[in-house]
């Protein structure tokens, strides 16, 4: 129970992820990335889109786990979106801003090893 609410938290992170940057990066990023220089906001507009749709595969392929009727399966495909997760969160947060690391890998790692150790 705790591992699929885990897993449904990280889907609706990245769904808003994919949001944010397809649909609010010229507006809402504004407000979010205070440090990133305003007039780059409009040029980088297609770079944040696509980084948005990767972040919507990650939540369609944990979204898809719920569906899954064959437990090693279900937790197969699980484990390899929250690693995908993972991976994207510690690289984000190494080069971007260490916030990332809590709000993106920290509880796709939490899953991960509930998962693994459950």
């Amino acid at each position: 129970m705790i591992v699929s609410l885990l897993i449904g938290l990280v889907a609706l992170l990245h769904l808003y992820f994919m949001w944010f940057e397809m649909f609010a990066w010229t507006t809402k990023g504004r407000k979010i990335f205070k440090k990133f220089p305003a007039e780059l906001f409009e040029p980088t507009k297609p770079l944040a889109a696509n980084q948005g749709l990767y972040n919507g595969f990650l939540a369609a392929g944990l979204i898809w786990t719920f569906f899954i009727t064959d437990i090693d399966w279900k937790w197969n495909v699980a484990l390899f979106f929250l690693s995908c997760v993972s991976i994207a969160g510690i690289y984000g947060a190494l080069t971007a801003d260490k916030k990332i690391f809590f709000v993106q890998a920290a509880p796709a790692l939490v899953a991960i090893l509930l998962i693994l150790f459950t």
